[in-house]
């Protein structure tokens, strides 16, 4: 069945092992009285401009997560699938299991405090260009240094931003990137994949607030915030 012209799919890649969490794992780990992961995707559940959601979990993770998106009634979770050894092993394995669409939304699970609207603005950023992603203009001094410690540079941060998720890419787009031969070797995001085909991405502004939940450090902040201002 072809693509409805504005149709849009999203892909929740969350198969990674979280080493630096600790104990426990962070996606189940209790954030406001829920999963952390049910609060990811209660975003795309409320976000209108989303059709269908692809959730992708570790093998270990699969029946968990089926019985939490039963429990809690996300109608718009079309699968859930396991994930392949790296983040772009598991956002390939999630586009092939999405029904077709024609713009594909790729969010890290562990990001719960993403909302519908930064959502929504990363689906007008990549109108422009076929992809986008959502960043902030970085604020510290950046320092380039040598093995041995010793500062070689200050770089100029006026043109440098440090990406997010959202991720919003045109499905044709998307599938070419991650056909192309394994060349271009490990990646942390599929914008690098998009990028090594040569085709423009546009930034778009994230939020402070959709941190990535790393360390239980991280789980705290996040806690602090959602206590503080709720998750819209």
């Amino acid at each position: 069945m072809p693509a409805q012209p504005e149709s849009v799919g999203a892909i929740i890649a969350a198969a990674g092992l979280g080493r630096r969490f600790g104990e426990g794992d962070k996606l189940f780990a209790p954030l406001a009285g829920r999963p952390l992961i049910a609060h990811t995707l209660m975003a795309f559940e409320v976000c209108r401009a989303v059709d269908t959601v692809v959730l992708v979990l570790a093998e270990e993770n699969l029946e968990r997560g089926c019985q939490l998106v039963d429990a809690a009634g996300f109608d718009k979770v079309a699968v859930i699938c396991p994930g392949g050894p790296r983040r772009q092993d598991s956002v390939r394995l999630g586009l092939e299991a999405l029904p077709e669409c024609r713009w594909v939304v790729v969010h890290d699970g562990a990001r719960p405090l993403v909302t519908a609207a930064l959502i929504e603005a990363g689906l007008a950023a990549a109108a422009e260009t076929g992809a986008a992603i959502a960043a902030l203009p970085l604020a510290d001094t950046l320092k380039e240094a040598a093995e041995d410690g010793l500062i070689m540079r200050t770089l100029d941060r006026r043109n440098l931003w440090a990406a997010q998720t959202p991720q919003v890419f045109e499905r044709e787009l998307l599938r070419e990137a991650h056909r192309r031969p394994d060349s271009v070797g490990e990646v942390t995001d599929d914008a690098a994949l998009v990028e090594a085909l040569g085709r423009r991405v546009k930034v778009f502004t994230g939020s402070a607030r959709n941190l990535k939940v790393t360390t239980a450090a991280d789980l705290a902040l996040a806690q602090a915030l959602v206590a503080e201002g709720g998750e819209g």
